[in-house]
């Protein structure tokens, strides 16, 4: 047993030191001439030499060969590659799903086919446009990094500036009469906010709505699916909704419409209505033969109505609780009514107000409850301090008769 032992870490060791050799040669030659940001320097952060790869599997050559010349005259030699050439450079390994499997069996292998499928991809086969991104745009060249690591620029924190790079540069997007404004939209947006300022790595970056390789502008097919990866309960209300038949004829672009797309806002109540701050009056006014006006004030009124319950309740329930009455089941009833305002609004998307109304009515009823039971419960808390009163009165009283009589039974008889 100890000689088996002895022998795997033999084996180990000789492949240690393969793989020392694998690159030795080109990172010892490269260190003589390279600046400290060459790829000398980067790759030790690279998930490929951390994962065992050297220099000779992407570029292939002789690691033993003296020279260039003699690197150059190995039979898998394949050097840079050019511009157009890079996503079939990189896809020699992650289409091929057998050796994959052996490195990272959890990656996709289907990430070049998805490419062809994108603007970038399209742009590049049929223009030959040397502007637009490949693989190293994005994972750049010889620092690629697991998409998890703070150092990685498709770690989730660094997707906009990665994206940006390109789309905020107005330089470089002029030709293609794309707006360079997304990133900065973005940073001001509630799912901007959330990612960079709050940290929330579940929040949205470029790649959620535009997916990764096979890049595309939502709103090509349809924007409710996009969003509906996440709002799905939304995006299942919209498909069912009158508005998704009218976007889809005057083609409007679907949750964009009212929410925009880079620079989304929290939503809020004052959203729904015919009049302003409301954005219904953008598209509908009264006499537009539509129900689209009454609907959304019958939407707005509902919600200002629940809302409302729902404060009255809330204050009767602390004014409660300030008292030192036991209000756990009030306190469990009131977070049914704040479910009910989340269901009210999230029921917008419907835009039916037979499918809004019922839903805060509903939320109303049980604030309306919250609110009785939590004044019962201050109306128990004053009978009780009367109760009190009055029965410390009565004491007062019996103790000071009892005073006195013992008083007078200790009094000395004359």
């Amino acid at each position: 047993m100890k000689n088996i032992f002895i022998l795997i870490l033999i084996g180990l060791l000789n492949c240690s030191m393969a793989l020392a050799t694998n690159s030795k040669n080109c990172l010892e030659c490269h260190a003589e001439w390279e600046e400290e940001d060459g790829p000398t320097h980067l790759f030790s952060k690279d998930i490929h030499f951390q994962k065992g790869l050297g220099c000779v599997e992407c570029h292939g050559g002789d690691t033993e060969a003296e020279d260039m010349d003699g690197v150059r005259s190995a039979k898998n030699y394949r050097g840079v590659p050019k511009f157009n050439e890079v996503p079939n450079f990189c896809a020699r390994c992650h289409s091929d799903a057998t050796y994959m499997r052996q490195h990272n069996p959890s990656l996709p292998v289907d990430q070049l086919s998805k490419y062809k499928t994108s603007v970038h991809g399209q742009r590049l086969s049929k223009h030959k446009d040397k502007k637009v991104a490949t693989c190293i745009s994005c994972h750049t060249v010889h620092q690629i990094g697991d998409g998890k690591l703070p150092h990685s620029s498709t770690h989730p924190l660094n997707v906009p500036e990665t994206c940006g790079k390109c789309h905020s540069n107005k330089d470089y997007m002029a030709e293609y009469g794309i707006a360079t404004n997304q990133l900065d939209d973005f940073k001001a947006s509630v799912h901007g906010h959330a990612l960079l300022v709050n940290k929330d790595l579940g929040a949205p970056a470029c790649n959620d709505c535009h997916s990764n390789h096979g890049a595309a502008p939502p709103g090509v097919d349809n924007l409710a699916l996009v969003c509906g990866n996440c709002h799905a309960i939304e995006s299942e209300l919209f498909l069912k909704s009158p508005h998704m038949k009218a976007y889809a004829e005057n083609d409007f672009p679907m949750c964009a419409t009212c929410h925009s797309n880079h620079r989304i806002e929290h939503p809020s109540d004052k959203m729904i209505g015919s009049t302003e701050p409301g954005i219904c009056a953008d598209c509908h006014d009264h006499d537009d033969g539509t129900r689209g006006s009454q609907t959304a004030d019958s939407v707005r009124n509902a919600i200002n109505a629940l809302v409302a319950a729902h404060e009255a309740a809330l204050t009767v329930l602390k004014d409660a609780q300030a008292k030192g009455m036991m209000t756990t089941n009030e306190e469990f009833l009131l977070k049914e009514v704040d479910q009910s305002l989340i269901q009210t609004r999230t029921h917008i998307h419907s835009f039916d107000a037979s499918v809004v109304v019922p839903k805060a009515e509903e939320g109303i009823a049980k604030a309306d409850s919250v609110k009785v039971k939590s004044a019962e419960l201050i109306d128990e808390y004053y009978f009780r301090r009367k109760g009190l009163g009055g029965a410390t009165l009565v004491i007062t009283f019996l103790a000071i008769l009892l005073y006195l009589r013992i008083r007078r039974i200790e009094k000395p008889k004359g």
